[in-house]
């Protein structure tokens, strides 16, 4: 995935777009069935009209909230599934959105049409009567956290958001293209003219601020290879409180749920953060 993201990162810098960014796949390998658990397909449009796709998955007792999942830049949510195909199990429902582009969904990804595809799931979850408005939760790994930074810090639905958790998320789209040019030979004289080409309009490092008085919890594992983890560090420096870090020890690029520990803790948090008055007022 290293070398393919490098060398998308040199045609796209060439070319002066955000492209790089997605690297989606259009058929679905696994359904939630095929995994044992209960759902429904979800078909709803983005404002612009892009028709999309997403997996809604009911907890399996009485629901203790509803995670909004935004999955990495590459495959779609057949495989992100794994992630979070254990929530339903602990009390919540899980709702998986695959940006335009990507599996069922329309269009063609872009960084704008990912904006407005978060706020269409969002105005969709809302609108479900078996979802408690005031018990959203956005759940964003990779690119998906660094999408849901930049929304939930603009958000018109943000005071219907109790947290926001984000793993293994970059702070700027253009230092983490530098930093992917430097590590390859034949780019490394240019990561400063190339990065320079791809936009940071959607900065999460310039929004991480703005997420308050939403709690933000920011995860990153010590040893991510994809994502360094200084990136999570300094998203969790420039955010305002309320906000937590958790640094995975020995962890790598999405892995922190692998480990019963942390799915527990996890709950623990969710459990917390849903008791206590809602704070995305604004």
């Amino acid at each position: 995935m290293r070398r393919l993201l490098l060398i998308g990162l040199l045609s796209v810098g060439l070319l002066g777009c955000n492209g790089v960014f997605f690297i989606p796949y259009r058929a679905h390998v696994q359904t939630p069935k095929q995994l044992g658990l209960a759902y429904e397909d979800v078909y709803f449009q983005a404002g612009d009209g892009t028709p999309l796709h997403a997996w809604f998955l009911p907890a399996e007792s009485k629901a203790l909230g509803t995670i909004l999942f935004l999955h990495g830049n590459a495959e779609n949510i057949s495989t992100h599934i794994m992630s979070v195909r254990w929530l339903p199990a602990r009390g919540f429902n899980v709702f998986l959105l695959d940006y335009r582009g990507y599996g069922a969904s329309g269009g063609a990804a872009s960084l704008s049409g990912a904006q407005e595809d978060m706020d269409a799931a969002l105005r969709t979850l809302l609108a479900r009567k078996d979802v408690d408005p005031d018990g959203v939760v956005v759940f964003g790994q990779s690119l998906g956290g660094a999408i849901a930074i930049y929304n939930v810090a603009h958000s018109p639905y943000r005071r219907h958001i109790r947290a926001l958790v984000v793993e293994s998320a970059f702070a700027s789209y253009r230092q983490i293209t530098r930093e992917k040019l430097a590590g390859f030979w034949l780019t490394w004289p240019l990561q400063w003219p190339l990065s320079w080409t791809v936009s940071d309009a959607y900065s999460p490092s310039a929004a991480v601020a703005g997420i308050s008085p939403i709690p933000l919890l920011v995860i990153h594992g010590d040893r991510d290879p994809i994502v360094p983890p200084l990136h999570g560090q300094r998203l969790y420096d420039l955010a305002r409180e309320p906000k937590q870090l958790w640094v995975i020890p020995g962890g790598g690029h999405i892995q922190a749920f692998q480990s019963q520990i942390y799915r527990d803790r996890f709950v623990a948090y969710l459990t917390e953060v849903l008791s206590e008055s809602p704070a995305g007022h604004k």
